[in-house]
């Protein structure tokens, strides 16, 4: 437990002095501190037993920490663009992105030092140079405050979203009912619920993305559909087209906010193979799926 705690100081140090650019030293000890007259302030109050070892000023030291900060955005922007140029393809664009969307951009994306956080922001300007609108303020704001851990639940859900091309939105299917007769109004039919724990992923990833604002809360209801109705979702480089056997059918799904659908469009992950045997296993006794590759 000792070396353990040894090298947490070592390691809060190091991370001092990266952010300050000096370092940090021990002026005193443990057991002196309560014995030691000279160990308490004016006040009463015990004296820390560090300090930041430098003779500068406050002032200049608060400078060079300033200079520090400014040095490291510097380089996290210079980082993010030089992705987004090599993101971006070769390819006829007559529009640029609003010069008020880019200040935005480097304002607050300069922070980012993780590489697969930086990844997204160069996905985001590339996209946002190819067709100008793409993603909102909103977005970037979302972004900024994300950390890699709700990044990877994000990547996790996208892989069960499919993408509906006539609301133009992503949702992810989480079962069906069939609407009661008028015999049977108190209750619905049997409901039939996919496991998506058995996908990987757990429930406080759902929660998370709701936290974010990236899922709306409630779990939503389709409008009824009827015998033949069809809904067409596309998963990265597959389609799946769900034709209803019968009438009187709901689908329930979690679904995408704007922003959500927007940051789900940096991510190209491949649709999650165990969602798609519980798609097929749950939903073909009432539906016809037909998968088909896309290029």
């Amino acid at each position: 437990m000792a070396v353990k705690t040894a090298q947490a100081r070592v390691n809060l140090a190091n991370t001092i002095e990266s952010l300050l650019g000096y370092p940090i030293i021990k002026v005193g000890n443990n057991e002196a501190s309560h014995n030691n007259e000279q160990s308490y302030g004016p006040q009463g109050k015990v004296k820390p037993l560090y300090r930041i070892n430098s003779d500068n000023t406050v002032l200049a030291r608060a400078q060079k920490r300033q200079d520090l900060l400014l040095i490291k955005q510097q380089q996290n922007i210079e980082t993010i663009l030089a992705m987004a140029m090599d993101f971006c393809p070769d390819v006829a664009s007559s529009k640029q992105p609003d010069a008020d969307w880019v200040e935005h951009f480097v304002a607050l994306c300069g922070d980012t030092s993780n590489q697969s956080m930086q990844s997204l922001w160069a996905k985001i300007l590339t996209g946002e140079t190819l067709n100008p609108g793409t993603f909102s303020i909103k977005s970037l704001q979302t972004l900024k405050h994300m950390t890699q851990r709700e990044a990877d639940s994000l990547q996790k859900c996208v892989s069960l979203s499919g993408y509906n091309e006539k609301d133009d939105s992503h949702f992810i299917l989480l079962g069906f009912y069939k609407k009661p007769s008028l015999f049977d109004l108190l209750r619905k039919g049997n409901k039939v619920s996919l496991n998506l724990g058995k996908t990987g992923i757990s429930f406080p990833d759902i929660l998370t993305l709701m936290d974010l604002n990236l899922l709306y809360r409630k779990e939503i209801e389709s409008a009824v559909l009827k015998t033949g109705q069809e809904l067409t979702l596309s998963f990265l480089s597959q389609k799946v087209t769900l034709k209803a056997k019968n009438s009187d059918l709901v689908l329930s799904y979690y679904k995408f906010t704007q922003t959500g659908d927007e940051l789900s469009k940096l991510i190209n992950y491949p649709v999650n193979k165990v969602y798609k045997q519980l798609l097929n296993s749950a939903l073909e006794s009432e539906f016809e799926l037909a998968w088909h590759t896309t290029k």
